[in-house]
């Protein structure tokens, strides 16, 4: 019993800091947050706030100050929106968000630049662009802009890739030779083998910023596609790949369909539909996948998974309780798959942290393993809790000599993705 009082004491006594106390995000738009080459060491983030405002910010890793931008005023009220970022070479800042979705008076992919290299507070003014053509739309049919995954590949000299759920509702990309001053047109990466417009993969993107960019991804929405699987491939040098180097596609020979890549997880009724939260590379080169199983809707189940070059090593992590949402009295859930969330440590892709329901609250553990994924030691970052503590992630491009640290959101209120009252906080942790 003394053991335990001290350790919840040990527990409370942990420093976590409120970056915001008014913000949220999804996890589709990524990197959410980034470490910069700051010498102090910095963290560049943004979120959506409960009015629908668009914001900006960095965080001094050695004075713990935050500095926060408004990038867009009133943009809509939807996680969605959140911001994601990329340093460019010339050391600014990119960032792009999106509309959920977007209106016929309000669509499309809205950009900002810093003007000084590493300042948030010099970002431009926002550009709105549409990545369409009229070909493109004939051919899939429907228009409609949600998510941004920027990064660049210094192999390709620098070219700029920007991922999102554009065209079609389908996973599209554009490139930039300019750091983002001018766009390609979109190209379609993935499609159901009959279009669909009312079908949507969601992807998790991965890039070592030379030659790569990995994703991970669903045929479509666990509510909608009742055996939602999970599917892995990667680019580099003009085509996209199977996990055993076979080639899937040219550029020119896009979309392919997810059954044509690698096979993560295949969905059977008795182990359940799938979503993704997290995809890294570790030091051998190795693809980590953090996943959700549903066996139902009310019992979420924590996967990891690492291909070790001929197969998959796949286990389970933890069952982590049902959906985060506040559930109002009387009504079904509409998002009942939103779980707590996972994040792997890009440095350390051994570790993980998520969270999970512990006593009827959402708290966050880190798990450590030591051979794939078979067995884990599991140890809390949070616990007694008042709020809800969902959405972690790892800032991505850390470096070694980085001060490691966690972020994720606190929920006052969170009934919908457009109805919530959160706060993002962050917390420094110690190292293995």
């Amino acid at each position: 019993m003394l053991v335990l009082i001290c350790l919840a004491g040990k527990i409370q006594a942990q420093n976590v800091s409120a970056l915001t106390e008014d913000g949220a995000w999804c996890w589709f738009s990524d990197p959410r947050a980034i470490y910069t080459n700051d010498k102090n060491g910095q963290v560049v983030t943004g979120w959506v706030t409960k009015s629908g405002d668009i914001v900006a910010a960095s965080l001094d890793l050695k004075s713990g100050k935050t500095v926060q931008k408004t990038l867009y005023t009133k943009l809509e009220i939807d996680d969605h929106d959140n911001p994601a970022f990329l340093q460019l070479p010339d050391k600014t800042i990119l960032t792009q968000y999106t509309w959920h979705g977007g209106s016929k008076d309000a669509m499309g992919v809205i950009q900002n630049t810093t003007l000084k290299p590493l300042d948030i507070t010099t970002f431009s003014d926002s550009i709105v662009f549409k990545p369409q053509t009229a070909a493109l739309l004939a051919k899939f049919k429907r228009e409609t802009y949600t998510y941004a995954n920027p990064f660049v590949l210094s192999s390709e000299n620098n070219k700029v890739y920007s991922f999102g759920r554009w065209v079609g509702f389908k996973p599209n990309f554009i490139t930039s030779t300019d750091n983002g001053k001018t766009w390609s047109d979109p190209v379609v990466v993935i499609t159901s083998k009959a279009l669909d417009t009312n079908n949507r993969p969601y992807v998790k993107y991965y890039s070592d910023g030379k030659s790569k960019i990995h994703l991970i991804f669903t045929d479509g929405h666990p509510n909608a596609e009742p055996l939602n699987s999970v599917y892995y491939c990667y680019y580099e040098k003009g085509a996209f790949w199977r996990a055993d180097g076979t080639k899937i596609a040219n550029i020119d020979q896009l979309p392919f369909h997810p059954s044509d890549a690698t096979v993560v997880y295949k969905a059977t009724p008795e182990t359940g539909k799938a979503w993704i939260f997290d995809i890294v590379i570790d030091q051998k080169g190795r693809p980590v996948v953090a996943y959700t199983r549903y066996p139902t809707n009310e019992n979420h189940q924590y996967y990891y998974t690492v291909f070790d070059g001929k197969k998959w090593n796949d286990h389970h992590l933890i069952d982590s309780g049902k959906w985060f949402p506040q559930t109002p009295e009387g009504k079904k859930e509409r998002e009942e798959n939103y779980s707590g969330g996972l994040t792997i440590d890009p440095l350390e892709p051994s570790i993980v942290y998520f969270s999970h329901e512990v006593n009827n609250v959402f708290e966050i553990s880190k798990g450590e393993t030591k051979d794939l994924g078979k067995t884990w030691k599991i140890t809390p970052v949070t616990r007694d809790s008042k709020l809800d503590n969902v959405r972690p992630v790892i800032p991505r491009y850390k470096k070694k000599g980085d001060k490691n640290i966690l972020l994720w959101m606190q929920n006052h209120k969170y009934v919908h993705y457009t109805d919530y009252d959160t706060r993002i906080v962050w917390k420094e942790l110690t190292s293995r």
